[in-house]
């Protein structure tokens, strides 16, 4: 049977819901704590999703990002690495993973893929002020570009903002805005233009091959080259096949390779696009792999290991092919469409259409009540964990930083975002979710907001520690009692 055969199943009874296209062989337990407990660790935590302790996480949809299922290929695998600090078979079972699936020659590892955006940003930007244009920015790469003096300017279409949308690519960049941009600020001024499949802090939405070859034009045009961060490089190109028409006969293969050959640089993190560790810059182009080659043992090890532990490169060669597996990488983008469909139809403001990495919820409207400088994205993902067990992303302003003055920026949207790892949660684990989920939004209004008590200057969403501005905790624990009982 064939991929494309095997992730179109209809129910007899007319259901729309996903199929799971794996079996369970190895299994984690997981806990569910009471509500009281789960108060003791928003507190403990400083009402940060991320300083939470697992042992009192039911759910975990913080991120994919290392997150996702390994399959039984890739841990067997793992058995036969060669543990050699230089020349490691393990590194060329990588590289060529790499040129058959990526269509990459050049290969430089690294130990994730923020490392490789560091590597990037160090040789590229060579004097304070350089712009780098992307169709919308990610957290580590804003912080990365700043850091070494650079500048973004994100060129998405107005629609791209519409949280309810019926457009196919809100990860699409303004061809006309960029050949704007380019020309006021100077080719000479610009290292590289930026993409990113598929745009995280909106939504995870994905770009087109259309609005892609249109960007390499603009960047011929002008000498520039294009950076491609493909860290969720396998869900795009699925999207792609499923709503770009020219391409719904096309195979994974082909998609992942037109994507590919139109960058010069081709950058991702192994936690999202093959399910393991590590990360890597690829690239066609032995000039760009020799600007980038002193980099790599500098900050990260030897060019065959790049800080990875060689049977995560095993693991991570493996999982490149598995890309290639519609009805692998279909998984999460079915339970995600299914998450959020789900969720609208109980009346929850969702981004859409659905995406990839996780289902999206607006928490500007949940919390309309919240100002945002009281931050409802992080208010509602604490609330979330508190009424569930479940801790998700907060996606907002608090994932923003401030600017060069010390002055608040404001995110263009708050999201709460719930992530689906691939392969990782069962139908009945989504419904708890739904059900939860439209639980809170009936009750949004007993949310309050947070404010900050301790905030660190780079990546705060991280690290960072909050306090509630009221008691309205121990008010939405009143509310869940009385409808739930003793039930956790």
């Amino acid at each position: 049977m064939s991929s494309k055969n095997a992730v179109k199943i209809k129910f007899f009874n007319g259901e729309d819901i996903p199929l799971e296209l794996h079996k369970v062989r190895v299994v984690q337990k997981l806990n569910l704590v009471s509500i009281e407990r789960r108060l003791e660790a928003l507190n403990e935590g400083g009402f940060n999703t991320f300083r939470l302790n697992t042992r009192d996480v039911f759910l975990d949809m913080l991120t994919d990002s290392g997150t996702n299922a390994m399959s039984d290929m890739q841990v067997s695998a793992m058995m036969h690495a060669d543990d050699a600090y230089a020349g490691s078979q393990s590194f060329f079972r990588l590289q060529k993973a790499v040129e058959d699936v990526l269509r990459k020659k050049y290969l430089l590892p690294v130990h994730q893929g923020r490392a490789a955006e560091n590597i990037l940003s160090c040789a590229y930007i060579k004097k304070k002020g350089d712009l780098i244009p992307m169709n919308y920015h990610f957290t580590t790469a804003l912080a990365h570009i700043t850091q070494y003096g650079g500048r973004i300017v994100e060129l998405l279409h107005d629609e791209a903002y519409n949280i309810a949308s019926s457009c196919p690519f809100k990860g699409n960049m303004h061809v006309e805005k960029l050949e704007e941009v380019i020309r006021e600020t100077g080719a000479e001024n610009i290292p590289f233009i930026r993409l990113e499949a598929s745009t995280n802090l909106i939504g995870g939405q994905p770009f087109s091959i259309q609005n892609m070859r249109e960007v390499r034009n603009v960047a011929d045009r002008y000498g520039l080259r294009i950076v491609l961060d493909a860290s969720l490089l396998g869900e795009n190109a699925y999207l792609i096949i499923q709503r770009e028409p020219e391409f719904k006969d096309a195979s994974m293969s082909e998609v992942i390779s037109i994507i590919t050959g139109l960058a010069d640089i081709v950058y991702f993190s192994a936690r999202k696009l093959s399910s393991s560790r590590g990360g890597g810059i690829c690239t066609n182009d032995l000039t760009i792999y020799r600007e980038l080659e002193a980099l790599v043992p500098l900050f990260e090890g030897f060019l065959t290991y790049g800080g990875i532990s060689v049977r995560e490169i095993e693991a991570m060669a493996v999982g490149l092919y598995e890309t290639l597996d519609e009805s692998m990488i279909c998984q999460s983008p079915t339970f995600i469409s299914y998450l959020v469909n789900s969720l609208t139809d109980n009346g929850v403001p969702m981004v859409t259409p659905p995406g990839v990495l996780g289902a999206h919820v607006d928490a500007m409207q949940v919390c309309a009540h919240i100002p945002q400088n009281q931050y409802p994205a992080g208010s509602l993902a604490a609330a979330f964990f508190l009424i569930s067990g479940i801790r998700g992303m907060e996606r907002g302003s608090i994932s923003n930083q401030r600017d060069e003055n010390g002055n608040e920026t404001y995110a263009d949207m708050e999201l709460l975002r719930l992530a689906v790892p691939r392969r990782v949660f069962t139908l009945s684990q989504i419904k708890y979710v739904i059900d939860r989920m439209s639980w809170l939004y009936q009750n949004r209004s007993l949310i309050g907001g947070l404010k900050f008590v301790y905030e660190p200057p780079v990546l705060r969403f991280f690290m960072g520690g909050l306090d509630p501005v009221s008691d309205w905790p121990q008010r939405l624990i009143a509310k869940f009692k009385e409808d739930f009982g003793d039930s956790l």
